[in-house]
């Protein structure tokens, strides 16, 4: 069985709707996949109650119980690793990874990000580009290198912007997006495996 696991901070929507997505279109079956583990840096994370829900395996490991970022970057490895992964998938998660991290995973790591990469890397994605005129905003999945929001592009997805958006408005909008590509990218991902 190829092993997935799901990192994230939050809300989880995106871990949600992969977890819909591996149960409609049969992963098990089809690709011969699972969603095998969530795992979140925030004890508070709501999409850990949901991933519990779907009888999926959750942990949290905190941060900030860590001297480093690499510290926390080998024990978070140390713990995804239990579970064997095929693909790690990174759902909201709110942590800049070190380059061995990445490295470790390498060809194996997705991340979904808010803009049409290149354009915008890093936070605050919505409201720069409303302020730089765009007419279009969208979302990308992507492998992830060692260079922020940077890597081979999978899927992205086009979506106006508005005259009247405002950065939620327009997040919203991504949103629904993401929940449609992200999916997608990973079992093109799988079905290659």
């Amino acid at each position: 069985m190829k092993n997935i696991v799901i990192l994230i901070s939050g809300g989880g929507s995106n871990m949600a709707a992969m977890v819909k997505t591996a149960l409609r279109d049969n992963w098990a079956q089809r690709y011969g996949a699972r969603i095998a583990a969530v795992v979140s840096n925030k004890a508070d994370a709501k999409g850990l109650a949901i991933a519990a829900e779907y009888g999926i395996a959750t942990a949290v490991l905190d941060h900030k119980a860590y001297a480093s970022r690499e510290e926390f970057d080998t024990a978070l490895a140390a713990l995804i690793d239990q579970h064997d992964p095929a693909l790690v998938v990174l759902a909201g998660f709110m942590r800049i990874l070190t380059p061995a991290f990445v490295a470790h995973y390498a060809g194996r790591l997705t991340n979904i990000h808010p803009s049409l990469l290149p354009a915008f890397p890093g936070l605050h994605t919505h409201q720069r580009a409303i302020e730089a005129g765009c007419k279009f905003a969208g979302a990308t999945v992507h492998l992830v290198t060692a260079e922020l929001d940077h890597g081979p592009i999978l899927e992205q997805a086009v979506v106006p912007v508005l005259s009247d958006d405002s950065a939620d408005t327009l997040a919203a909008r991504v949103l629904t997006q993401e929940h449609l590509i992200y999916p997608r990218a990973v079992a093109h991902l799988l079905q290659k495996m």
